[in-house]
């Protein structure tokens, strides 16, 4: 019992004795208290000794307590508009697997993959990796994730010894790899087009990258990241795992004996493909020597339109459109989705509070404050440094408003140390995509945590190995292509 309790002080305690120490320092007292906050968190989300959901709720509580935000501006927080796309897109997730499609297009893969473990590890790892170049990395993880657990249901039949490390490596080759497939394109990820934005914005008179220079630079990259991200997880959680060739002939019998697609099969798969359509071409593509007209462009606000619409809108056909079981029946029902995860849900929110946060009390600005030295250092140590700070700092705040805090700082740094802006500018914006370590980090993260199937410290031993290696690939790379 004592114990217990020591563990539960241990966040608070470490928060609180940091904040002291800034404040002593003559730190702002916002910068200190937000700190106490984010340290508090920290520990008590990794080390579980309250449910998440507890821990994930604290803003509500400590940031009108310290004068950091009032209860009405944190609210919100917990229903972010990319909320609505975890939300819907978990109901799609239900009807997929309530009429087993799921599990048809599991099999699919695991036959196509290859006749090792390995092969289907890496099958589901380039999938997600290629949509997330073209898509949200949040809808892409949302399209693979039931995929993915039906091929683990699959797997478990026949490594059912392995079956928890197998289910934690998949679903964490998933999350990094939609992070990673992000940056190899202007339109993959947020802090990609936020770089853009702002590069022409202060650098009028010299060249921004167009789309296929992006495209050609950082798909090397991408591809590297990958490789290490496989690599690492292979040697993790898939070492000594074989699975028995005549497995994979259990498997195509398995695939045979589906049959053909039933009536409700086919509906599911269309509106599955239907969401990815309208994923895919919401906003306007720009490939600089041609541009691709977006649906949302129909409508009078464009920009109301965004990849939480199109899931909820599928979701909603799942509850109109009749299926042929029975009288009155539809293809779902709200007893089929009871199970929506609200601790992941608050823990969503939690992120989107701590984000705001780090904007509202100044310390996203007193931390880019801090690494003004390295205009002072040579380049290698310059970039290593904005590397590191961005890829860990990202651990805990939004990387859409950490790229738009620290892009024009970086830019003025690079400007009076005499380098090219771009040099700080795209390892920042890069590093700000590859933060693995935490569910709050990125959404892939968020979503594949929601499946149940891992601990925040499981994805916390993986994500830190990775984190590293991306800080030094990205540092070594970056200075090699410039």
């Amino acid at each position: 019992m004592i114990s217990d309790i020591l563990k539960r002080l241990i966040g608070p305690g470490v928060g609180m004795a940091v904040d002291w120490l800034l404040l002593n320092q003559g730190v702002d007292s916002g910068v200190a208290h937000m700190t106490f906050v984010v340290l508090w968190m920290a520990i008590w989300w990794i080390t579980e000794v309250v449910p998440i959901a507890i821990t994930s709720m604290l803003p509500v509580l400590l940031f009108p307590l310290f004068g950091i935000m009032s209860t009405q501006d944190v609210a919100p927080q917990y229903m972010h508009h990319v909320l609505w796309l975890f939300i819907g897109g978990f109901m799609v997730a239900f009807a997929m697997e309530k009429w087993n499609l799921h599990r048809r297009i599991a099999l699919r893969i695991i036959l196509i993959t290859g006749n090792n473990i390995s092969g289907v590890l890496l099958g589901m790892m380039l999938a997600s990796w290629f949509l997330s170049m073209w898509m949200s990395n949040t809808a892409t993880t949302m399209m693979m994730l039931p995929t993915a657990l039906a091929v683990l249901t699959q797997l478990n039949k026949s490594c059912s010894a392995h079956a928890k490390k197998l289910a934690i490596g998949l679903l964490l080759g998933i999350a990094y790899s939609a992070s990673i497939g992000g940056i190899a394109t202007l339109i993959g990820t947020p802090p990609n087009l936020i770089f853009l934005s702002q590069f022409q914005t202060l650098f009028p008179d010299q060249q921004a990258p167009t789309f296929l220079a992006w495209f050609l630079r950082m798909l090397p990259l991408s591809i590297i990241m990958l490789g290490a991200a496989y690599f690492l997880i292979k040697y993790m959680y898939f070492s000594g795992v074989v699975l028995p060739k005549e497995e994979f002939q259990l498997f195509r019998n398995e695939y045979k004996n589906l049959g053909a697609m039933k009536y409700e099969e086919k509906w599911v798969s269309f509106l599955f493909s239907l969401m990815a359509l309208l994923w895919f071409t919401r906003a306007p593509l720009d490939l600089n020597f041609i541009k691709l007209p977006g649906w949302s462009e129909l409508f009078a606000h464009p920009e109301y339109f965004k990849d939480g619409t199109v899931a909820v809108l599928i979701a909603t056909l799942f509850f109109l459109i009749p299926s042929k079981e029975g009288k009155g029946k539809r293809l779902l029902h709200w007893e089929d989705v009871k199970k929506l995860p609200l601790e992941v849900i608050l823990l969503f929110g939690g992120g989107f509070a701590l984000a705001a946060g780090f904007q509202e009390s100044g310390l996203s600005e007193w931390l880019a404050g801090q690494i003004s030295f390295v205009s002072e250092v040579p380049v290698f140590v310059s970039i290593l440094v904005v590397c590191f700070c961005l890829t860990f700092l990202t651990e805990m705040t939004s990387n859409m408003a950490t790229t738009q805090l620290f892009l024009p700082l970086l830019a003025a740094i690079a400007v009076g140390a005499g380098i090219a802006p771009e040099l700080l500018m795209i390892p920042a914006t890069i590093s700000a995509s590859f933060a693995f370590m935490l569910p709050v980090a990125t959404a892939p993260n968020t979503i594949i945590f929601a499946s149940g199937h891992l601990q925040i410290k499981d994805m916390a031993k993986t994500g830190i190995y990775l984190n590293l290696t991306g800080v030094l690939i990205t540092t070594i790379y970056m200075l090699l292509t410039s």
